[in-house]
């Protein structure tokens, strides 16, 4: 009997313009000795963040709040699915008193996502943010939510202690999203932000590129951001964090970054950070200001 052969396609190649450098830097060494020294927890680390290096140098650094489990299982996500542990009170003062060792100027606060609990997380988040502001009254802040599941008053909870930057993240185009964000929606998402825009805050969303979008998706996406009053967009490449996550389809050139980044700022967004190794937080001091 004959054995037919199967072709397998092949996985693009990553390319040079994806090599990261070693954070390197005196401000970075005094942070990551406190990190270590403090047993301090930022998404930076335990992401392993390219951007690590320059963004500690800048005096940003992201945390994530609610734990380590989230109770959604997106398909191109590293964090852990699952039951997620029980609320820890005391978090918001460990978040503040962490930025205050770290000596931090701008600080990103993110969580997973807690579909589990009623206020869906919301009251932690806005108590983080007092606690930070009380303990660091000079640091500028970003909250970068959940969806809430598009629930105001969880959202509300967010707008009343009005962190300088408020952020939710479309990461991909709508054709993609049920494969990519299993139980997010696109729409609900512009929803969010729409919310948040009407009631005064700095909006800002991310974009990851290589899932197998078109250009004429990613396109079509930033201008429903736009129509939503969106005001900051960051674009970077999608990388697989393991062999059960959603493969990359294609690595975006330098120059298609930079070209969504001049259409982003004719189209009227604030502030595009566009690059092969932007992350959500990339150069967020800036966004604040």
């Amino acid at each position: 009997m004959a054995i037919e052969s199967v072709i397998v396609p092949e996985r693009p190649k990553k390319p040079k313009w994806l090599r990261v450098k070693l954070p390197v830097g005196k401000k970075y060494t005094e942070l990551r000795g406190l990190v270590d020294k403090y047993k301090l927890n930022t998404i930076c680390t335990s992401g392993s963040c390219p951007n690590m290096g320059e963004c500690w140098g800048e005096g940003t650094a992201t945390f994530m709040i609610l734990g380590n489990i989230c109770t959604r299982s997106c398909g191109f996500c590293g964090v852990k699915t699952g039951r997620p542990e029980t609320v820890e009170w005391d978090e918001p003062e460990k978040v503040a008193r962490s930025i205050k060792i770290m000596s931090i100027k701008h600080a990103v606060i993110t969580s997973v996502d807690r579909d589990d609990l009623k206020d869906g997380g919301s009251i932690i988040w806005a108590e983080t943010v007092d606690a930070i502001r009380r303990a660091n009254p000079k640091t500028t802040l970003e909250t970068l939510i959940p969806d809430f599941q598009g629930n105001t008053k969880q959202i509300d909870r967010i707008i009343e202690v009005a962190p300088e930057v408020v952020s939710h993240n479309m990461e991909t185009v709508r054709r993609l999203t049920r494969e990519v964000r299993i139980q997010a929606k696109y729409d609900r998402s512009l929803g969010v932000l729409k919310y948040l825009k009407e009631n005064g805050m700095r909006t800002k969303t991310g974009l990851m590129l290589g899932l197998g979008e078109t250009e004429e998706e990613v396109i079509q996406t930033m201008k429903d951001l736009r129509e939503v009053n969106c005001d900051i967009i960051t674009i970077g490449q999608y990388l697989q964090p393991t062999k059960k996550h959603l493969p990359v389809k294609e690595f975006i050139t330098p120059e298609q970054f930079k070209k969504y980044e001049t259409l982003g700022l004719e189209m009227g967004f604030m502030f595009v950070e566009s690059g092969a190794l932007v992350r959500s937080s990339y150069k967020a001091h800036k966004h604040a200001n």
